[in-house]
């Protein structure tokens, strides 16, 4: 192997390029047939930026001195030596200079595979590729020949997967699906490609919003490892997020059928009873779905294994979660979460006994700022991130310092989300579900010596669950969210006099604590200019319209036969319904009820889902009444209908899900429509559709309510969640 002359080395490595070409000249002078002096002196010249030089005098040695067969080995062995100092400038970051000389290996010899994967590579870190790189085009066709030929040429494969990792994280990823399929011939350890792509797959999700691109990869993992249960279970939310409702439930089906241990039965059955909810008319299967749940979950509860690692944890927070779509029995239903949070403390390291004591000594004085903590997905365009706001909004930064802790930050734009990062004190940005993340940003709360967290999510994001359990904050508080979540590390779950019975202590872990009127108070909703018009809907103005609009989740049969029952005793009635879920199987479902209650199908619309939330309120207004759906209400839905002055009718339950409808409307003064059994449900239903003295009553009423009310009232309803911080402090002083 050919090495560069006596000190001219040091002379390159100090970039004193004028005394190592000097050398060369001189080296030439003497042994002029030494092909490769030329060779390292073109080289020299080329880093000098001397480049018409250095084409010159490797192509005068060559052409001078070779014969055709020495031609390609001397083009090889060149393009060796040209190879061998573009990773030596590679390793010590001087990108430019690499790719300088890789671009004139590339000139010399084309197909020189390592060196096509040396500049894709080069063009990433200098942000130049683009799907119209020749370069990269190039590779992926010399790729696509060497995974089909007999002989393949040996080239770096480590090259080759630090280049995929390098393109995973290339916005806006060009070429990527067309790269990896190419490489695929050469993968040689399965499971760590498909790892890898598998967490890209997550960050395009959650972070950059790229549904569609993440799904590619994802399916591109089953060709490595066909059956690959964590691959399908993630690809089934994926199909959720783009409204493919019956390609998730065909994933969530084959993982149930693929699991064998009991851990991956419970994530794999809970996948299966989301599906089936959001089929919207597969009511028996979920209803089956939800035994089979609560048996497995009780199965592991008892067997209570200690050695799950913590992506396992976070994911059990949220095995019980749809149970309260299912079935209104609160006591029965807490006691099963309470168990799996506690199943997920004990599998969770931290020590509470010495944090807690490291929390007393820390600074307790009340005359300070409170730091308050946020910590949640939803800060941004999501039901939560609407209705949050206000009491960001109207805080006392006086009184309170705030900190914003951006679970899953959104790296597009996001206009809510920035308006929350405008009004903290203090951002943190953190990035997907995860262990070494879960407890990077407990790190970072505890580090910021926050005095109480607030988390926004409860178990609708389980990553926010392992920050929680870590106890990162001497005071910790679920407001909003799914319910309580259970984690013993939770001091307090926010309420009110109605939105629990009084009873609900005895089976909350958490210590409730009840505002005085309202659980969440907004200044009001945005509303646009509709875009539906009952003339479009063929309905008669006449008419009576009864509106629905939940996501199938909530289309409980018991429930839509209620609603049934009420279109058939009004005349001259109409029922729009309207949600997220698979569209024909939900239109399928309530066409089936209409028949079997008598109700003739014609009367029904299905509505697609309006372009902006703003436009969704505005054409809420065609609606006389809103049919809430139970054992689940609605929450924001409500407000909006509330703030849209429409009459509601909801049955109230006994789970904090079967009440948010009624203390809202309490709240707003409204007590007709509040129904306590199914048979006051289908009454006021009549009542409502028949009584049109009645609606416009309870819309004046409504109207009113929005100055006087304490739950269009956001900065009253502020001053009380910071009286509720300042207690909550002052009984954490006490000793």
């Amino acid at each position: 192997m050919t090495q560069w002359q006596p000190h001219t080395y040091n002379h390159l490595l100090q970039k004193d390029y004028d005394k190592a070409i000097k050398i060369y000249e001189q080296v030439i002078v003497d042994e002029p047939e030494t092909i490769t002096h030329y060779f390292y002196l073109g080289l020299l010249q080329l880093l000098a930026r001397q480049e018409t030089e250095a084409q010159l005098t490797w192509m005068d040695c060559i052409t001078d001195q070779a014969s055709l067969e020495q031609i390609d080995i001397w083009t090889s062995q060149l393009a060796d030596i040209l190879y061998t100092e573009a990773e030596r400038q590679r390793a010590s970051s001087d990108y430019e200079t690499a790719w300088l000389i890789c671009q004139h290996i590339h000139e010399i010899a084309p197909s020189h595979l390592n060196n096509l994967l040396v500049l894709v590579w080069l063009c990433i870190e200098l942000k130049t590729l683009d799907a119209d790189n020749v370069v990269f085009i190039e590779l992926i066709e010399n790729l696509a020949e060497e995974g089909g030929a007999e002989n393949r040429t040996e080239f770096n494969h480590d090259l080759l997967w630090q280049l995929i990792a390098s393109l995973l994280k290339y916005d806006p990823y060009p070429l990527l699906i067309e790269f990896i399929e190419v490489c695929l011939p050469f993968v040689q350890d399965p499971d760590a490609i498909v790892e890898d792509l598998i967490n890209a797959s997550t960050e395009l999700v959650y972070l950059k919003s790229m549904n569609d691109l993440a799904i590619k990869l994802l399916e591109i993992c089953l060709r490595l490892l066909p059956n690959h249960i964590r691959t399908l279970t993630i690809l089934c939310g994926f199909y959720h997020r783009i409204d493919n409702y019956n390609k998730e439930l065909e994933t969530a089906q084959l993982c149930c059928d693929l699991s064998i241990k009991l851990l991956d039965k419970v994530f794999s059955n809970a996948l299966l009873l989301k599906a089936l909810l959001n089929q919207g008319g597969k009511w028996q299967e979920a209803l089956s779905a939800t035994a089979d749940q609560d048996s497995l979950l009780a199965s592991l509860v008892a067997e209570h294994p200690t050695d799950l690692s913590q992506v396992s944890v976070n994911r059990l927070y949220s095995a019980n979660y749809f149970a309260p779509y299912i079935k209104d029995e609160s006591k029965l239903n807490r006691s099963l979460q309470n168990q799996i949070s506690q199943l997920c403390q004990s599998n969770t390291d931290v020590d509470l006994t010495e944090r807690m004591q490291k929390f007393r000594d820390r600074d307790r004085t009340s005359s300070r700022k409170l730091k308050i903590g946020y910590i949640s997905h939803c800060m941004a365009t999501h039901s939560v991130g609407w209705l949050a706001r206000w009491l960001i909004h109207h805080h006392n930064h006086d009184q309170f310092e705030l900190y914003g802790y951006f679970f899953a930050y959104r790296e597009y734009h996001d206009d809510l989300q920035s308006w929350y990062e405008s009004q903290m004190d203090h951002v943190y940005r953190a990035g997907i579900d995860g262990s070494l993340v879960s407890s990077d940003i407990a790190d970072k709360i505890y580090q910021d010596q926050i005095d109480i967290l607030i988390d926004l999510d409860s178990i609708t994001l389980d990553g926010t669950c392992g920050v929680m359990a870590r106890k990162p904050a001497p005071i910790q508080v679920t407001w909003l969210g799914w319910d309580a979540s259970g984690i013993p590390t939770i001091d307090y779950f926010i309420a009110d006099p109605y939105v629990l019975p009084d009873s609900a202590q005895e089976y909350y872990s958490e210590k409730i604590w009840r505002l005085p009127e309202t659980y969440i108070a907004v200044d009001g909703f945005e509303v646009a200019v509709p875009n539906l018009r009952r003339d479009q809907l063929d309905i008669p103005v006449d008419a009576v319209v009864y509106l629905s609009a939940q996501r199938g989740y909530k289309r409980n049969l018991d429930t839509v036969r209620m609603q049934m029952r009420i279109i058939k005793s009004v005349p001259n009635s109409y029922f729009l319904i309207k949600g997220l879920g698979e569209q024909e199987s939900i239109k399928d479902l309530f066409t089936q009820i209409a028949s079997e209650e008598g109700v003739d199908p014609d009367c029904l619309r299905f509505l697609s889902i309006a372009a902006t939330e703003a436009i969704h309120r505005a054409n809420m207004g065609i609606a006389d009444i809103v049919l809430d759906t139970y054992p689940y209400n609605g929450a924001t839905t409500t407000l909006e209908t509330l703030w849209m002055c429409i009459p509601l009718v909801t049955r109230v339950g006994e789970q904090f899900a079967a009440r948010n409808s009624y203390t809202m409307m309490v709240n707003a003064g409204i007590s007709e429509g509040i129904a306590w059994t199914d048979a006051e449900y289908v009454e006021w239903g009549i009542r409502l559709g028949e009584d049109a003295a009645l609606r416009q009553d309870i819309a004046n009423r409504l109207k009113a309510s929005r100055q006087t009310s304490p739950l269009w009232n956001g900065k009253k309803f502020t001053r009380e969640m910071e009286k509720a911080y300042q207690k909550m402090w002052e009984i954490y002083q006490q000793p």
